[in-house]
């Protein structure tokens, strides 16, 4: 049974995230806004959870989700060999639009696809989505639309979209100021830094931070980046994440 719930009505919100944490709980998909568009989630965890959320959106492991987490210090629970670069990053742009694909944690018994070792991370800036991460932990979480059609930025459109494959629709109204475009990825797996999808950040705000980040028109990125960034953003809309990449 699918259920959608209002979060501008404070009780609303409060049970709608507490049947968000539950579905997740048993391994089904909910959609939750972000500050990007909407997308489906799914325990990162569980490869059960993950196989509905790829066969929900109708596509493969070869285009693995990113991963959603509720704070900056996480990073260090899912990803390893940090450099100083990518954590200025985070630290200057988390919350936000801002998705970083790291070297996973070898120690993490999870399988979000074809990964090649790699995860693409973001702290969304989303009240709603940041609670509900709060109760969950690390969510896989993509755009909210089947693959091939535009990522939602409503509730309404990723349901007409996705339907009965998600047991609840957390509804936080529009994401007008997206405009349906997602996070900027950045590459964090080499030395240098590089955008491998232009996103909500543009490149002159990421060399505020760090001068020497290669943009995504600079140079081409390596196979792992390349992969990575296919994973989280495939070539059919302009944001999977939210990715989202949600």
């Amino acid at each position: 049974m699918t259920t959608s719930y209002d979060c501008s009505d404070p009780a609303q919100r409060r049970e709608g995230l507490a049947a968000a944490q539950r579905a997740v709980s048993l391994k089904q998909c909910v959609v939750l806004p972000t500050d990007t568009v909407y997308g489906i989630g799914a325990d990162a965890f569980s490869p059960q959870a993950v196989a509905t959320l790829l066969a929900s959106k109708g596509r493969g492991r070869n285009m693995p989700p990113p991963v959603l987490i509720p704070r900056v210090q996480t990073l260090d629970g899912l990803a390893t060999d940090i450099t100083a670069d990518a954590r200025a990053l985070a630290e200057a742009f988390w919350p936000g639009g801002l998705t970083l694909i790291c070297h996973a944690q070898p120690s993490l018994t999870w399988d979000l696809g074809d990964t090649l070792g790699t995860v693409a991370l973001r702290v969304p800036d989303d009240d709603v989505a940041l609670e509900l991460l709060t109760l969950t932990g690390p969510l896989a979480v993509s755009s909210a639309n089947r693959t091939g059609q535009p990522a939602a930025t409503t509730a309404a459109d990723a349901a007409a979209q996705l339907a009965e494959s998600v047991a609840v629709y957390l509804d936080a109204g529009p994401r007008t100021a997206a405009d349906g475009t997602g996070s900027t990825i950045v590459d964090a797996t080499g030395e240098t830094l590089r955008v491998v999808r232009q996103g909500t950040i543009p490149l002159d705000r990421l060399r505020e931070v760090v001068p020497g980040i290669v943009g995504i028109d600079d140079a081409r990125t390596g196979a792992a980046g390349a992969h990575a960034a296919d994973a989280a953003a495939p070539a059919d809309t302009v944001e999977d994440v939210d990715t989202p990449s949600a």
